[in-house]
């Protein structure tokens, strides 16, 4: 419970001029920052901006160089999570901290104090249930975490912080992997946090509609720094945008025309299932052409996934075909998929696209490998690789000191234009890009999709899947909905109405008039 002295808009948690610093970076700068009752506040910055670094701090994470941390007007010292968790601090990381084969109690007690030597699942239950209530949630309590939606393993993390007393709840980027139904969901629950027993919630995102729908007040960093403290009322999404990066940001891409060219790909019929044995790919059909982007829009788990790898040559489908400039490579390894020119941008930057451990130019290595350019009998020139990861980092602007940086070390932004230029630097002749922009601030995302219009000036042709309907529809020459593992329709971008296509996505099947 908070302290009895302290009402609505009373300043709960306050920073005085934290400052913390990495080898090589320094993450906060003389950071001032206060959190009050009944509130809910915003943090935005770019992708490294130092967001995440101070909301370590605050939850005991990391402790500062310098600075003050004060809760409920008292100085303290958080020496570990535990002391944070302990005086009713609570943090939902943007990666999940959850086990996939326990099921969502287990998940919710694990760690706790009051599980003791001897589970209580029925009163934990009950417990736990009694709080879904509360605020909204629902929830299965017996299922397995791997068989979750994105949106549901959120609500697993709250409840997890929940449980255990916050009062006070960061979260970081709460929504980035969320369906838009699931936002909904989550931000309903959020405002009856506010409500009820004076929740506090410091929330960190890059999506600006959700600031403004959610949020009273706004903290802005750039470089470390704080560069704008705004009530939400006293500015616009441009302002906003402006203040993270220091300069105007495009928000909707301007339509490129490229006279497009021979069909690239041609998949036929496809059919595959994804790892649970569900079919995930029912007869699958569609063409993508030299200087087209084919953007797939839908809500997370209806097949994007799995198509994105059947293309890639990770997965084998079940039906069908993988026809690359007319030669059928469906049965080929994924090394020939690539050497043949198809580009790989996947979903997961972390787990599958970088490996954290490896320096830039060992995550380089890993396209460049089979290329003679870069390898001769099987064995890897390491100063030419070093040498175009220098060049890659310069020309993708990724904030690195050099080649020698582990992956690990990068912000999610930062760690995306690597991928991309690792991708995009061996000019493939099929790009695919899998929910490329997710996560991003404004700035990175900008580059990103600046990225991706250059990759189709070149006569690239691009599979863009996205569950940003705002992106698909701004970059896309032809936008496909996809449900359930099917495609709704195929509409010619110009024709791609929001209203339509969010309803295709819903599994709608238009009217022949409506296409």
């Amino acid at each position: 419970m908070l302290p009895e002295s302290i009402k609505h808009g009373d300043t709960v948690l306050e920073a005085r001029g934290i400052t913390k610093r990495f080898p090589g970076v320094l993450a906060n700068d003389q950071i001032d920052f206060e959190i009050k009752a009944g509130e809910i506040h915003a943090i935005l910055g770019e992708n490294g901006a130092g967001k995440t670094t101070l909301m370590n701090i605050l939850f005991g994470l990391h402790q500062p160089d310098e600075g003050e941390l004060y809760l409920y007007g008292k100085k303290v010292n958080f020496k570990s999570p535990l002391d944070a968790i302990g005086l009713g601090i609570g943090m939902v990381h943007q990666n999940r901290k959850l086990i996939p084969a326990h099921t969502v109690i287990e998940n919710i007690i694990l760690g706790h104090p009051r599980a003791g030597a001897i589970l209580n699942l029925k009163r934990a239950g009950r417990e736990i249930t009694e709080l879904c209530d509360k605020y909204g949630f629902k929830i299965d309590l017996k299922a397995k975490v791997w068989q979750l939606s994105e949106g549901e393993k959120q609500v697993v993390e709250i409840l997890k912080a929940l449980y255990r007393g916050a009062k006070i709840l960061i979260l970081d980027e709460p929504t980035s992997a969320l369906a838009p139904p699931e936002i909904k969901r989550l931000l309903d629950s959020i405002r009856i946090m506010t409500v009820d027993e004076l929740a506090i919630v410091p929330f960190i995102t890059h999506k600006l509609p959700i600031v403004f729908e959610i949020s009273e007040r706004v903290t802005v960093l750039r470089r470390g720094r704080v560069s704008a403290r705004l009530a939400t009322t006293e500015t616009t999404q441009k302002g906003l945008a402006r203040e993270m990066v220091g300069r105007d940001v495009i928000f909707r891409m301007e339509q490129m025309t490229v006279e497009k060219g021979k069909s690239i790909l041609h998949a036929e019929n496809l059919v595959a299932f994804n790892d649970k044995g569900v079919l995930a790919l029912k007869d699958v059909s569609f063409s993508v052409q030299e200087g087209e982007i084919f953007g797939i829009a839908g809500v997370s788990g209806n097949g994007q996934q799995v198509l994105a790898e059947v293309l890639a040559g990770l997965r084998k489908p079940q039906g069908g075909k993988v026809i690359l400039d007319g030669a059928d490579i469906t049965h080929s390894s994924t090394l020939d998929f690539w050497m043949k020119g198809i580009g790989y941008i996947p979903s997961e930057r972390i787990d599958v696209g970088s490996i954290g451990e490896f320096s830039l130019a060992e995550n380089f290595t890993m396209n460049y490998y089979f290329d003679d350019r870069f390898s001769r009998g099987g064995i890897v020139d390491y100063k030419e690789i070093r040498r175009l990861t220098e060049q890659m980092i310069s020309e993708y602007d990724v904030a690195a000191p050099g080649p020698d940086t582990t992956a690990k070390s990068l912000s999610g932004g930062n760690l995306q234009k690597l991928i991309l230029a690792r991708v995009l630097s061996r000019k493939p002749r099929l790009l695919i890009a899998n929910l490329p922009t997710q996560g991003l601030d404004i700035g990175a995302t900008e580059f990103v999709q600046k990225k991706i219009m250059e990759a189709k000036k070149e006569k690239a042709g691009i599979l863009l899947i996205s569950e940003d309907l705002d992106e698909v529809l701004s970059l896309s020459d032809r936008v496909a909905p996809m449900y359930e593992g099917e495609f709704m329709g195929i509409i010619p971008g110009g024709e791609a109405r929001r209203e339509l296509v969010g309803a295709m996505m819903a599994g709608l099947k238009p009217k022949v008039e409506q296409l």
